[in-house]
């Protein structure tokens, strides 16, 4: 009980915290249902039927991949009944969640995205195929994961994409007398790559006026392609650069996306590494490779074994707002309960739609799926 207390003291306090340093102008308060997703990108081993349906609002099928020369999805005979049990599946849980499908991914081809989007000819062939694979398999909507448009040319074309995907599904709505289907996307951490040598933004106006809401992917700053030092993988804050959530959902919110298109991504997962001297164990200690999991990844449930079988020390890190545990030379940078509720405060505070997680099955016995969804109905 004493470390329940302790972690809603924390979210309290930050939640007064935040309310007093935004302005009260800038809030935005709305009657909009909050959005609490995640993607489910191995339905086979995690399927519907052992989903905790009560903490999730939304759950993504991840992912389907369009053809490169007809631009249509391709859906197997093996895909098709996948999609089937993963729809009726979630149909039947009580309470049901929203179905979406994710087109894409992190380990898709961008170039597919961006020959697609390029043409109004392509953009029709994909859009009309989505549509139908959502209508064929009961789906409430679609999400787009493309990682990521090249260029300034890339991004002008995905504005595009999504003009002509929501004026379709309008116009499929309209005929077919049936409730518009939902349009999400995924997307960067920030409305621009400020990071890379080629600089664009994202067509922020078409966002606005066409999706549903945008899930902002705040993860991933820190891992095993950089083995030099350890990082915080999804640190809310830092104080020597602007790769951070507080950042990025900042940078969403300056150049002018409504905060109800806006939801925070939180990860069910850490990075390991390994340290050059065990005795330097605190956040950016030099490094000298990725640590154990795959490619020095740990789910969290992973990330709990690990910190039990080996006597780990867990330090909760209030500066990132972030949690890392060391054991030997091994060092883990992660997110748990308490990091997620005092990200959930902020997120609120801020006013955006909701957060959603990658990815489920990943979590340990529902622990941060849970204590996210309570905070955020106790924060509403």
């Amino acid at each position: 009980m004493a470390a329940l207390v302790t972690y809603f003291q924390l979210f309290s306090v930050l939640h007064i915290v935040f309310f007093l340093t935004v302005p009260a102008r800038s809030l935005v308060m709305t009657s909009l249902p909050a959005v609490k997703g995640a993607y489910s990108s191995d339905p086979t081993t995690f399927p519907p039927s052992v989903v905790d349906t009560s903490l999730f609002t939304h759950i993504y099928y991840a992912f389907l991949m369009p053809s490169n020369v007809t631009y249509k999805l391709e859906v197997s005979s093996s895909t098709a009944l996948e999609l089937s049990n993963f729809t009726t599946g979630l149909r039947h849980k009580n309470p049901p969640p929203a179905t979406l499908f994710s087109i894409g991914g992190g380990g898709s081809d961008s170039s597919l995205f961006s020959r697609m989007a390029s043409k109004p000819t392509s953009r029709k062939a994909f859009i009309t195929s989505a549509i139908e694979v959502a209508r064929k398999f009961s789906f409430d909507g679609m999400d787009l994961d493309w990682e990521f448009p090249n260029n300034a040319k890339d991004m002008k074309n995905l504005g595009r994409l999504f003009k002509d995907w929501r004026q379709a599904i309008v116009v499929e709505a309209k005929a077919t007398s049936r409730a518009p289907l939902l349009l999400t996307a995924a997307v960067y951490f920030s409305v621009d790559f400020f990071l890379d040598t080629v600089y664009r933004k994202f067509p922020v106006r078409s966002i606005n006026q066409n999706m549903d809401w945008v899930n902002v992917m705040c993860y991933d700053y820190h891992g095993g392609w950089n083995t030099s030092f350890t990082g915080a993988p999804a640190a809310l804050y830092d104080s020597k650069s602007n790769v951070s959530t507080s950042y990025g959902l900042r940078s969403w919110i300056k150049a002018g996306v409504d905060r109800t298109k806006l939801v925070m991504g939180l990860p069910l997962y850490g990075r390991t590494w390994e340290l050059k001297d065990p005795n330097f164990h605190e956040i950016g200690s030099a490094a000298v490779a990725v640590g154990p999991g795959d490619k020095g990844v740990l789910t969290f449930a992973e990330v709990e074994e690990f910190n039990k079988k080996n006597g780990a020390v867990v330090i909760h890190d209030m500066d990132s707002v972030s949690t890392y545990s060391y054991a030997g030379s091994t060092w883990v940078g992660y997110d748990d309960d308490i990091t997620a509720t005092l990200k959930i405060g902020f997120a609120q505070a801020l006013g955006v739609r909701g957060y959603f997680f990658w990815a489920l099955g990943s979590d340990s016995n529902w622990k941060i799926s849970r204590q996210a969804s309570r905070a955020w109905s106790l924060g509403e």
